[in-house]
């Protein structure tokens, strides 16, 4: 009697090999993305973080520039420009913050001459978040006067910067732009305190 394995058995064999060896491959696949999606969920989530702590800590401090000019230049729904000593240096630099098609960007400009001006080419630009939808959905900023209460409708557009006493930031950010998007809302709030009148 012939030992061996039979042509039909061979091919069974194979196949069950094949089919595990697919099923292991798309499992380590899926853990794979899900990682990575994890990742840059949790990476995206501490970055806007990051800069929204910046941005209310700086908003928190406006007040006038040294040139003598209102607190708030600009206060536009994806748009806000006002002064603030963001280096401890007790110059108020001339702080912008803006979308620029789907990125976030902050200029700063620092006061130079005498009496001080703020000099537009002398602005600084950086790059704070990417993929930013803040353009096509909802806006970035909100604006509140001295009577708000939580559900309070914001100012609207155009506001008069000075009735400004609260701003709101909504930042939504494409937690992967290379999938169907995945919008996720960062917000935070800040009265600005050098311009309440409700003390």
């Amino acid at each position: 009697m012939k030992k061996g394995f039979t042509l039909a058995e061979i091919v069974v064999v194979v196949g069950i090999f094949g089919l595990i060896v697919v099923a292991i491959s798309s499992f380590q696949r899926n853990v794979f993305v899900y990682n990575k999606y994890s990742q840059d969920s949790l990476s995206s989530a501490q970055d806007a973080r990051n800069i929204l702590r910046v941005i209310i800590k700086e908003l928190r401090s406006a007040s006038p520039g040294n040139d003598g000019s209102f607190a708030i230049i600009t206060a536009a729904t994806n748009t806000i420009a006002f002064y603030s000593d963001t280096d401890g240096d007790a110059l108020k630099e001339k702080i912008r913050y803006y979308i620029s098609t789907t990125t976030l960007k902050k200029g700063s400009i620092k006061p130079t001459g005498n009496p001080l001006t703020y000099n537009s080419a002398n602005e600084i630009f950086s790059y704070l978040a990417y993929d930013v939808k803040n353009a096509t959905s909802s806006p970035l900023f909100e604006y509140f006067d001295s009577s708000y209460a939580g559900t309070t409708t914001p100012l609207t557009q155009p506001v008069t910067v000075t009735n400004i006493h609260l701003v709101k930031v909504n930042l939504m950010i494409d937690a992967d732009p290379n999938r169907s998007p995945i919008i996720r809302t960062y917000t935070s709030q800040v009265n600005l305190r050098n311009l309440k009148d409700n003390l």
